[in-house]
């Protein structure tokens, strides 16, 4: 990992330098009281980052949800990016990708006991939860990708960044990725550094403790992608395969995510043949997507082949029509979690939710 491997688009820096005085114009007006905050009597937990592009937030709140879901009624509050739809709405069994967005679908899929609510604004996202009926209030709200709402002052902030991109090696928007100069940092409680590698060195990680440099009061920690079985997108019958089952095949790999490139990794470890077809993040597949998928399909060499799709892309294939009966058959989603680096970090990190979330519901 290195800041040469960030890229930066120098020309644009001006355009960044304006940016920045937006954005910390705006954040004095919060500062100042000119524009309010609002604070809520339930634990608020968010998760978020700096930058645009995936961190790997849905499997972190995929974490807390698993922490929590057994003694809290819990609710996930997203803005629902790229959704059909405008406003709020409480998801429920006919909801699908197209209402709710594909993160929070995906949810819905594996949580069905879960809460999800989508709203592009936060406070009244909130306020409408805290409405339910007693039986199905949330005791604790999920706020997702949220670090840059400033109209909800959270309980507890959860900030996220990739091992690849670190926000203190990037630069604002346009130049770089950077929604917020890396100095907002301080209003997390906790910084993950995500997509690790699994046998990050103890030395590197002192090395990203002395860059990232978190205050006394910051915890910082390290988690890594953890892929699961592969597992039939259409059929509950066949059975799930290992990856290292994927020796001597064929695999079209088909995403749609913003970072691709640590599953195409992952892929070539284990098998050499691996073809890619790379759609946008949050791509909407349309028909001409499927045919080609088809298409491609068809022409791989060999009987031996599957096609592979993240979790993500699966929530959004999964309804489309006119998907071959070829690839039907051998199409699999990988499912994803993240994994602590560090053992002992596991503990620690639960013991710190947990204890907040206690805290903050007796108080309340």
């Amino acid at each position: 990992m290195s800041k040469h491997t960030v890229h930066i688009r120098k020309y644009l820096l001006p355009l960044s330098w304006l940016y920045g005085f937006v954005v910390y114009l705006r954040n004095k007006f919060f500062q100042w009281g000119i524009l309010k905050q609002k604070s809520y009597d339930i634990p608020v937990i968010c998760v978020g980052n700096l930058t645009v592009g995936g961190t790997g937030k849905t499997p972190h709140i995929e974490y807390l949800i698993t922490l929590l879901k057994n003694n809290y009624r819990i609710a996930v509050l997203s803005r629902g990016y790229k959704r059909k739809t405008s406003g709020y709405i409480l998801a429920d069994k006919t909801s699908t990708y197209k209402d709710i967005g594909d993160e929070p679908y995906q949810m819905l899929l594996k949580f069905p006991d879960v809460t999800f609510a989508v709203s592009e604004n936060r406070c009244k996202g909130i306020e409408k939860l805290l409405s339910l009926p007693e039986a199905s209030r949330p005791q604790i709200i999920l706020l997702d990708d949220a670090y840059q709402h400033k109209y909800v002052k959270p309980s507890f902030s959860i900030l996220l960044t990739d091992y690849n991109r670190l926000y203190t090696f990037d630069a604002l928007l346009p130049a770089g990725r950077l929604r917020e100069p890396a100095l907002y940092s301080e209003s997390a409680n906790i910084i993950i550094v995500t997509k690790c590698p699994e046998d990050l060195k103890p030395i590197d990680q002192r090395i990203l403790n002395h860059e990232l440099n978190p205050f006394p009061y910051q915890y910082l920690f390290y988690t890594s992608l953890s892929y699961g079985e592969l597992t039939p997108l259409f059929s509950e019958k066949k059975p799930k395969a290992k990856l290292s089952q994927l020796k001597g095949k064929t695999v079209l790999l088909v995403t749609g995510i913003a970072s691709p490139h640590p599953l195409i990794k992952k892929l070539n470890r284990s098998t050499k043949f691996v073809e890619t077809m790379i759609f946008p993040d949050h791509h909407n597949f349309q028909r001409r997507d499927i045919v080609a998928i088809n298409k491609r399909f068809a022409k791989m060499s060999g009987n031996d082949k599957m096609v592979v799709v993240t979790e993500k892309d699966a929530a959004r294939l999964k309804s489309m029509p006119g998907i071959s009966d070829d690839v039907r058959n051998a199409i699999y989603y990988l499912p994803i979690e993240i994994k602590f680096v560090n053992a002992e970090d596991k503990e620690t990190f639960n013991d710190k939710i947990i204890k907040h979330v206690t805290e903050d519901t007796t108080n309340s």
